[in-house]
């Protein structure tokens, strides 16, 4: 498994989240109550909004369009549960973050 540099650590503090473009992929990094930095798909499995526009509150990802609810640590669905976000491998070397696209496509929720 390959995987690219994003960002630092630095760039991305506890309770924050940050959209990024890795190898076509639209991912979203956030860092959860803990200080454990995950990557998510960065758009919204219903309608396609970037989740960056939404509310992050340290645990749960909020889309801003119809307010569906994800679970930061896992990417599952609060509101509505039976959805749930694409994850991808991260990997921490040091201050920089490394996420890695292969294999994982995002993922689409009923409308």
């Amino acid at each position: 498994m390959s995987f690219t540099k994003v960002c630092t650590v630095d760039d991305v503090w506890e309770g924050e989240m940050a959209p990024y473009t890795v190898n076509g992929h639209e991912i979203l990094l956030v860092c959860a109550d803990g200080g454990e930095i995950k990557a998510f798909q960065g758009i919204c499995p219903h309608q396609d909004i970037a989740l960056s526009e939404g509310k992050f509150d340290g645990n749960k990802l909020i889309c801003r369009a119809h307010l569906w609810q994800f679970d930061a640590g896992t990417g599952q669905g609060i509101n509505p549960d039976d959805c749930a976000l694409a994850s991808y491998p991260v990997r921490i070397d040091g201050d920089d973050v490394f996420v890695s696209t292969e294999g994982v496509e995002p993922l689409f929720a009923h409308s």
